[in-house]
């Protein structure tokens, strides 16, 4: 996967989607007739930097075109400030028809009145999506977008040092897994992982592996579930994997970049982006030799760890003059042959675990696809997003533990600053 697409479905959650202002004058037309309207007219899509190879864009503009006769105008758009451009355009007359939206994101837009209702097209073409990952497109009970692409966190690891230490196999347990990061410490003088303590997307994938959430409904608000026994027990694992672990207790995995302290060869491996593999070998070529993935082993060996699924749906705007010509893009978009192709290019999780072949060779790839079935996201309501902002009071709470704080008391110090969030008006 490019490193730009991946670090963009990591940032905050993933937001999404584009820029640039409505397409030319053929996308004012009054009406959406249907098929015979459709010849002639052009479609605006905004998706976003580094999501599409070319490839795979002139490839759909094709199968498009020869099956509607309209064309497709894709609009590349930038990271920086794209919340603020897609809430603008969603509230205008002329917005892009299709948007390439982040699948935390989703809710917020879908609350605003600003995408379409797309449960018609759910049921003609999403009956085989993941449920997991089909998640983030539902607000309300209803269907506002389409699910897209995927990521998810693996294990990277540098297998010189786990060979050093006489592991012969990839852990298939969490139990394991810390056996052989206690073997590491003993055998090598490797630091075992890197794992400082604000992973905070890594822990959100323990919570979910625990079957909690960080909100709850108190009457007609949500209020933190911070203080939930099952958060509780996701720190207490996320507490003995950083056991094994120097890295600060008070910083993120940007902080310094993980793969970068990893490219040094003295750690044994660190939980994170397939594309974080291509940041240590730009920071030291000769550790490319050493890497090896695997998924993040849950407590059984038939069920992997629950993991936070950064990714990008696909939606219609609600303004948008040609609605039937918005999902038709989707269903060529989003069938199986283009899904897959998205797939193999880029090597991001695809929406149907029946399209994971399309993934072989990449062992990143590899590693991260059986984390799909399990994984989830952060609260998907529109008042979560001010929890996120810096500072993260979760974040906070995980420091609080690592230092010896009960994780009943570190919710506590941090619950009213979450709470006072969750009421912020959107």
């Amino acid at each position: 996967m490019k490193r730009k697409l991946a670090a963009a479905i990591v940032i905050a959650g993933m937001m999404v989607s584009v820029s640039a202002c409505g397409g030319g004058d053929d996308n004012d037309s009054s009406k959406d007739a249907g098929p015979d309207s459709w010849k002639g007219q052009t479609l605006t899509v905004w998706t976003m930097d580094g999501s599409v190879p070319e490839q795979w864009t002139k490839d759909v503009q094709a199968a498009f075109e020869k099956k509607t006769g309209a064309k497709v105008k894709f609009e590349i758009q930038k990271w920086d400030g794209i919340q603020q451009k897609v809430t603008t355009a969603l509230s205008e007359s002329n917005p892009p028809d299709v948007l390439e939206v982040g699948n935390t994101q989703t809710p917020a837009y879908a609350a605003t009145g600003g995408l379409a209702e797309l449960s018609d097209l759910k049921k003609e073409i999403g009956s085989g999506w993941t449920e997991s990952v089909s998640k983030s497109s539902v607000y309300d009970g209803k269907q506002y977008g389409a699910p897209w692409y995927f990521a998810n966190r693996v294990v990277v690891y540098n297998k010189a040092i786990w060979a050093k230490a006489g592991i012969t196999d990839t852990p298939k347990t969490r139990d394991e897994f810390f056996k052989d990061l206690e073997t590491i410490g003993k055998k090598t003088d490797a630091e075992p992982i890197y794992l400082p303590g604000q992973n905070w997307y890594f822990f959100d994938g323990l919570i979910i592996g625990q079957g909690a959430d960080l909100v709850k409904k108190d009457g007609d608000k949500y209020v933190s579930n911070l203080a939930d026994p099952k958060v509780a027990a996701a720190m207490e694992i996320y507490k003995k994997y950083a056991s094994y672990s120097k890295a600060p207790k008070d910083k993120d995995e940007a902080t310094p970049q993980q793969a970068t302290v990893f490219a040094k060869g003295k750690t044994g491996a660190f939980i994170g982006m397939g594309w974080e593999a291509a940041t240590a070998i730009q920071a030291n070529k000769n550790i490319e030799k050493d890497l090896g993935y695997f998924t993040i082993p849950g407590a059984t060996a038939d069920k992997p760890e629950g993991v936070f699924l950064g990714g990008s749906n696909l939606a219609v705007a609600q303004n948008s003059k040609k609605q039937s010509l918005a999902k038709e893009f989707l269903k060529v978009a989003l069938s199986d042959q283009f899904e897959g192709e998205l797939s193999k290019l880029n090597g991001v999780i695809p929406n149907k675990e029946s399209l994971e072949g399309n993934l072989k060779g990449n062992g990143a790839a590899e590693a991260a696809a059986p984390g799909a079935a399990v994984g989830g996201t952060t609260p998907l309501i529109p008042e979560w997003a001010a929890v996120e902002n810096t500072p993260n009071p979760i974040k906070a709470y995980m420091t609080a533990v690592l230092n010896g704080k009960a994780p009943a008391d570190a919710a506590k110090d941090v619950e009213s600053d979450i709470n006072k969030r969750l009421a912020q008006k959107n």
